[in-house]
């Protein structure tokens, strides 16, 4: 099956949404705070680790073309460049 281009924003808008739209109220604790979560954009599945690289492996495991966004959790950036988030 022939999958369909996403441009690096749709897959961020659409990511967000699934985040704001139900992840966010289950995975914003403190144990999960500066955590990673990886979503696939399409299906809206996820999951947690300290980097993400497990995650995101995991879920390409399930589906070599999913369309993976990260997002650092209850931080408005992943990660920063010159000491400042």
């Amino acid at each position: 099956m022939q999958s369909i281009f996403w441009s690096v924003e749709e897959v961020a808008s659409r990511a967000k949404q699934f985040y704001e739209n139900g992840i966010r109220q289950n995975v914003e604790h403190g144990d999960n705070i500066g955590k990673m979560i990886v979503i696939d954009a399409e299906t809206g599945e996820y999951g947690i680790d300290p980097t993400g690289v497990e995650t995101a492996l995991k879920l390409k495991q399930k589906n070599p073309n999913a369309r993976l966004f990260t997002i650092r959790i209850g931080y408005d950036v992943a990660v920063s460049f010159g000491g400042a988030m």
